[in-house]
């Protein structure tokens, strides 16, 4: 087990008794690996943690309304599984662009030929590049998914082969591709290291969901493996689409090739919706039969998925205790209102933050100040009556020698004004 420095010494506050893992007090939660982060999403709430390259964890707390919340139907079986999956797809594509930003790799300044496409567009230069990269995202899912093994279809038909035969080999070559994208993928530096926080995500959610306590060490000792990954939910619909579009092309056999990527992109939400249904159903199952149906789902997340170091399991945590107790309000903040921390352990509910010297001498003054106040006398009723009488008196002989004066003053300039008359 490799320990960073973060997790293996002191941290720099304190804590209350260790808590003990929650036992599922938000049931199934679940995230996804973002750029040099983890992202986790409860039934209200999803957090967002990055690790900058100055080794601070950046977090950020977003409340989530559920689409079921809203509108109940969308929380039916079968539905909520194609609702499920357009969620996943907006939400993944948002959170991707938030880390990124969080990271601060976004900061630079945009090129003339950005400014100006920005321009025209309307658009800041960071949802243009989102923009365009989902278009092709989209564009190649089509191609390699549904293009590709709708053509193998046709032409294993025209060559004579029966529905069983073309619907088995054009699933087969679907699963070939998925794997084969998922290890030419894994070269890449960038994806190797959101492999290995996808990892990270899946022990912090098993750590999170046993009696013991969440922390790094704990969670290193679970599987990156987990039965709700969205890698086993690929494999799934996989499987299913092979079994649906096998019993539709005995029944209803389509000869033309476009109408055939047409009839697999329209199939779609249908194979979603069940496909979500019989993930969950497995997830929840400790029956022989589930673990062996798992199996396969499981073994796929070991191209998708890398042992973390402690560093990646403390950003994954961290983001679990966002999601469930807020941002730490002792946290410095930035100007967009993401919280800063040093320690993995500031965003625990039981944290308290070290004593510093400017604590210290802001809480003298306000002692100081309160003193202060304390010394001061206070005055009775009866001592307050007393002081509002003596204080009308004083003023009232004040006005009776004022009135004395100003008569005198004019005995004298009648006197005055005689003599010269005379």
């Amino acid at each position: 087990m490799h320990i960073t420095q973060n997790s293996a010494n002191k941290a720099p506050g304190k804590a209350a008794a260790p808590a003990k893992g929650p036992a599922c007090a938000v049931k199934d939660m679940g995230g996804q690996a973002v750029m040099e982060g983890v992202m986790m999403r409860s039934g209200n709430a999803t957090a967002v943690t990055v690790r900058r390259p100055d080794g601070t964890l950046v977090t950020k707390r977003t409340p989530f309304v559920a689409p079921k919340d809203k509108h109940p139907w969308m929380g039916k079986p079968f539905i909520r599984g194609i609702i499920n999956m357009g969620t996943m797809l907006y939400f993944g594509m948002n959170t991707l662009e938030a880390s990124t930003q969080m990271l601060g790799i976004l900061d630079e300044e945009p090129s003339k030929f950005e400014k100006w496409l920005a321009k025209k567009l309307g658009k800041g230069v960071d949802k243009i590049v989102m923009g365009v990269a989902i278009v092709l995202a989209v564009v190649l899912s089509i191609g390699l998914f549904m293009a590709l093994p709708a053509g193998v279809e046709s032409l294993l038909k025209s060559a004579g082969m029966g529905p069983l035969g073309y619907t088995l080999l054009g699933g087969l070559v679907k699963i070939l591709i998925l794997v084969g994208y998922m290890i030419v993928v894994a070269f890449v530096p960038d994806v190797r290291r959101t492999f290995q926080y996808h990892g990270a995500e899946h022990k912090a959610v098993h750590c999170y969901e046993s009696p013991l306590e969440l922390n790094p060490e704990n969670a290193q000792t679970f599987s990156r493996l987990h039965p709700r990954c969205g890698t086993a939910f690929l494999l799934i619909v996989f499987s299913i689409s092979i079994l649906l579009f096998l019993v539709l092309n005995i029944l209803v056999p389509i000869d033309n090739y476009f109408l055939r990527v047409l009839f697999h992109l329209a199939m779609l939400p249908i194979v979603a919706g069940v496909s979500y249904e019989v993930l969950m159903g497995l997830a929840h199952s400790n029956s022989g039969i589930a673990r062996i149906l798992r199996w396969p789902g499981l073994q796929m997340q070991r191209l998708t998925t890398r042992e973390p170091d402690a560093s990646m399991l403390e950003c994954a945590i961290v983001s679990v205790n966002v999601v469930l107790y807020g941002l730490p309000k002792h946290a410095k903040k930035t100007p967009e209102g993401w919280a800063i921390l040093h320690d993995w352990r500031e965003s625990r509910k039981d944290y308290v933050p070290p004593v510093t010297e400017e604590a210290i001498s802001a809480e003298a003054a306000v002692n100081t100040e309160g003193k202060a106040e304390a010394t001061e006398p206070v005055k009775t009723v009866d001592q307050e009556k007393k002081a509002e009488a003596k204080d009308a008196v004083w003023n009232e002989a004040a006005e009776t020698a004022a009135k004395a004066a100003g008569k005198a003053e004019e005995a004298d300039e009648t006197a005055d004004a005689g003599n010269s008359v005379g």
